[in-house]
């Protein structure tokens, strides 16, 4: 029994594999790049799956496809759309820069499922009419990363926030040794300090629902260069409408093709976006990381779950894993946009030339910050538990604190203070008592760490 069957293209015949849905040009990339073993994602074939799906429907309405050929095209698109031949999709993403191998790919699994519906498909002459690679994954990018952010990254971030904002409201009347460069500084509440990181988790959002307003303006209809050579002039307007009704997304067509093909600026400001994303989860992670620390020999001011053991040769260790994978995806969703970063640089005339490197990044960097914004908010922030104990200890003995009495004693009469405090190893009150000349209920009103994270000038009055 043979297991090939003899498929042919423009370049003539090809062994293929006798169960592959794909055809010949499918093989040859399959040959010709077996570099890294990685696939573009499920993301991107939903996006080519429903791309093909709505430009038949566009293309029956238009005359271009018979009734038969174009309910069989849409049938198959939206079934690759749906996951079911996932495994039909082997190209590596290292391949041809237009995508164009991944473009035939969808076309000839597609024409192959409507043959086998009994219609006469042509994966180049129905499947792709009115189409080109360089404006079919350029579009595939932009409806990919659009979905994925509004349905999976945007969801998450706001679930993110929710639970840092709980937090926070359970904790605005804790207060905790402020800390600038690490050192001791004037206290701030745990309240405070997660509005800090709610707001910038709202920030992203805000810079993230801004991009995709480029993100949704689709350069399908440009065809090969851009001037829309072989498409009808409103196919690219079509396709987006139907983009809209299958999705509910306000795709729109793009205002210049050129733009939309020759550079991918709006995919790269994005990715942008999820650089400034990765940054403030960094920032988060390492402080609960610091808080965390110890438990003895650390700060020792928060309790972090106990998810696993921490060690394998240390009994009882118990490590902050969930902020470590955090910065561990902050770290690669840097090094994505980096890579983006170079591959939106790669447009030459017409065309850029690292679509499927973009696809994957960004479609990478926006699952892994979707799925470990959840794990920081589920099982790191909703559940961490204050050491007030320890908390409040180091806040009677720090001698910061002493900024406070600065306009009744006067800076330098403070410093003096402050650095006796440190010698001494004594609590600021103690001091203060001795060095002030202010009596014990002026120092408590002064010195309450509660009202000092208030703000404004406490004058004891």
């Amino acid at each position: 029994m043979t297991t090939f069957r003899i498929e042919h293209d423009s370049m003539g015949e090809l062994k293929v594999p006798v169960d592959a849905l794909y055809g010949a040009q499918t093989q040859r990339a399959i040959d010709n790049f077996p570099i890294s073993g990685l696939h573009l994602p499920r993301q991107f074939i939903r996006a080519l799956g429903l791309i093909k799906a709505a430009a038949a429907e566009v293309n029956l309405a238009m005359g271009h496809l018979k009734k038969n050929q174009a309910v069989a095209i849409r049938r198959a698109a939206l079934a690759v759309a749906d996951g079911q031949y996932d495994a039909q999709f082997p190209i590596d993403i290292f391949q041809t820069g237009s995508g164009t191998s991944t473009n035939m790919n969808a076309n000839e699994v597609i024409a192959h499922l409507a043959v086998a519906a009994g219609a006469k498909v042509h994966p180049n002459d129905h499947v792709n009419y009115g189409q080109s690679s360089n404006d079919v994954i350029p579009t595939a990018i932009h409806v990919s990363a659009t979905l994925t952010t509004s349905e999976q990254l945007l969801p998450a971030l706001k679930h993110l926030k929710k639970a840092i904002d709980k937090r926070a409201r359970e904790l605005k009347n804790t207060p905790k040794t402020g800390r600038t460069h690490l050192m001791d500084a004037m206290p701030i509440t745990f309240g405070q300090e997660l509005s800090g990181w709610s707001a910038q988790v709202g920030s992203a959002i805000e810079r993230i629902e801004d991009a995709l307003k480029r993100m949704r303006r689709l350069p399908l209809g440009g065809t090969a260069v851009g001037t829309g050579i072989n498409a009808d002039p409103k196919f690219g307007p079509a396709v987006a409408l139907q983009l809209k009704k299958l999705t509910g997304v306000k795709f729109e067509s793009a205002e210049n093709y050129f733009e939309g093909m020759a550079a991918q600026d709006a995919a790269v400001e994005l990715s942008g976006q999820l650089k400034t994303l990765a940054v403030a989860l960094m920032k988060i992670a390492n402080d609960l990381r610091w808080m965390n620390s110890g438990p003895l020999a650390g700060l020792g001011e928060i309790e972090l779950p106990a998810l696993q053991p921490g060690s394998s040769i240390m009994p009882g260790k118990v490590n902050p894993v969930i902020p470590e994978a955090t910065a561990m995806v902050a770290a690669q969703v840097i090094g994505n946009d980096a890579s983006i970063t170079i591959a939106g640089q790669s447009g030459n005339f017409q065309l850029n030339v690292m679509l499927p490197l973009i696809a994957h990044n960004l479609l990478q960097s926006i699952g892994i910050l979707s799925n470990v914004s959840v794990l920081l908010a589920d099982k790191s922030i909703a559940g961490f538990k204050v050491n007030k104990a320890r908390v409040n200890q180091a806040l009677a003995m720090n001698p910061i604190l002493v900024t406070a009495l600065n306009p009744v004693i006067g800076y330098e009469k403070g410093a003096a203070t402050a650095k006796q405090a440190y010698k001494q190893r004594r609590p600021i009150m103690d001091v203060a008592l001795e060095t002030t000349g202010l009596s014990k209920d002026e120092l408590k009103k002064l010195l309450d760490p509660l009202t000092l994270t208030k703000g404004g000038i406490h004058d004891g009055g």
